[in-house]
């Protein structure tokens, strides 16, 4: 996902009517499934509720939807699937010559 514009945030309703905004931090292919990463942009750093949260993108009658996932162990190879793309472009940045 490109920053070259900045950041990307969306806002989601859960099932009881509330409103969180978040922010798209990448999205990433695991299985033949894509999955988007956010973080909370309404908490703060410090909050213990802060953290990622990882949705399932899916569609549905051609419109784009996000589910959530509630395997915790899908949940947790997504995010190290992200955690070792994430280190290995950190890796080609650092041998890249100026």
């Amino acid at each position: 996902m490109s920053d070259d514009f900045g950041s990307d945030y969306i806002t989601i309703v859960d099932d009881d009517g509330q409103e969180s905004e978040l922010e798209v931090v990448d999205s990433i292919e695991y299985k033949d499934q894509t999955f988007t990463l956010f973080l909370p942009a309404d908490l703060s750093e410090d909050d213990p509720d802060y953290g990622f949260i990882i949705l399932k993108c899916t569609e549905v009658n051609g419109e784009e939807m996000l589910d959530s996932v509630d395997d915790e162990e899908l949940l947790e190879k997504v995010y190290a699937v992200y955690m070792e793309e994430l280190f290995e472009d950190d890796e080609d940045d650092a041998e890249a010559p100026d």
